[in-house]
């Protein structure tokens, strides 16, 4: 953790919604004012589209079944780790963008399945922010969770988070229900011992737990909608947290635990601006104040 140069995580799964929350803190940092400099997960994914499935056909030769993007192996962590101490101390650091299809890049002007060169950050940013498969990792070789001053998991029940994954992978990548389905069962293994661990090291938790039927997330139509949706939030410290200001603010919210709280799908991106725009606040100025 850094009071000068402090680092926000949010960490979740493929197809777990991250991106959504980053769309929300995105409107914090504009409305604030506060300058952000932006990192994600895959820029730290250790192989390309080609190396990525020349390495998957090697394990697979060799009875290992379970390698994936989740697998800590599949991922430079320690490069993670090197970004996070190197911001947290001088606010400075590099990154680079992983390109997932034709609309990157045109964007970025690489070929899809392919890594842009490593760049440096831009200067005088306020806070560092992680979106990502591992940002709150603690293993034998890395503890990324020691180094950020704030860490959000987001984990819909696993259905849905399947559902989710499923409908992005086919309509935006172009895969079919097979194969996206395949890439679920690899990763199951790390998503239990890689993943999962995470979420016990997080600040703030967001599950979102659907009220519509998702029995079988393979032949769902649609997704949940978030009208069809509940969102269960966890503070792993309760204290300091103004429950009864949150469920006055926000309709048909309850408290379920001392340290949860129950709200309508519909009012999650509410919810994150009361809750996150204050931390961010005392973020950036016990930062400045140093």
């Amino acid at each position: 953790m850094s009071k000068k140069h402090p680092i926000i995580s949010v960490t979740g799964s493929s197809g777990a919604g991250t991106s959504t929350v980053k769309g929300t803190f995105d409107q914090i940092f504009r409305r604030e004012g506060i300058k952000a400099v932006s990192i994600e997960g895959d820029a730290f994914h250790r192989y390309d589209r080609a190396a990525m499935k020349a390495e998957l056909d090697a394990r697979k030769a060799g009875g290992d079944e379970t390698f994936s993007h989740f697998s800590y192996g599949a991922n430079e962590l320690g490069e993670l780790e090197r970004v996070f101490r190197e911001y947290g101390a001088t606010g400075k650091g590099r990154t680079r963008h992983y390109v997932h299809d034709a609309a990157e890049s045109d964007r970025f002007g690489v070929p899809p399945g392919h890594f842009t060169g490593w760049a440096p950050f831009e200067e005088g940013s306020d806070l560092l922010f992680y979106e990502g498969l591992h940002g709150a990792v603690v293993n034998d070789e890395v503890n990324l969770a020691r180094l950020a001053d704030l860490k959000i998991g987001v984990v819909p029940v696993i259905n849905l988070e399947w559902i989710q994954k499923i409908h992005r992978d086919k309509e935006q990548r172009g895969y079919s229900t097979e194969a996206v389905t395949d890439t679920i069962l690899r990763r199951m293994h790390a998503y239990v011992h890689c993943i999962c661990p995470q979420f016990i090291e997080t600040d703030v938790n967001f599950q979102r737990v659907p009220v519509v039927d998702t029995s079988d997330p393979f032949i769902a139509r649609w997704i949940p909608t978030a009208d069809e949706s509940l969102v269960v939030i966890r503070f792993k410290s309760p204290r300091g947290i103004d429950f009864p200001y949150l469920t006055s603010m926000i309709q048909g919210s309850w408290m379920s635990r001392a340290n949860s709280i129950v709200i309508p799908g519909g009012k999650m991106d509410l919810a994150m601006q009361l809750i996150f725009t204050p931390m961010v606040h005392r973020l950036v100025n016990e930062s400045r104040r140093t």
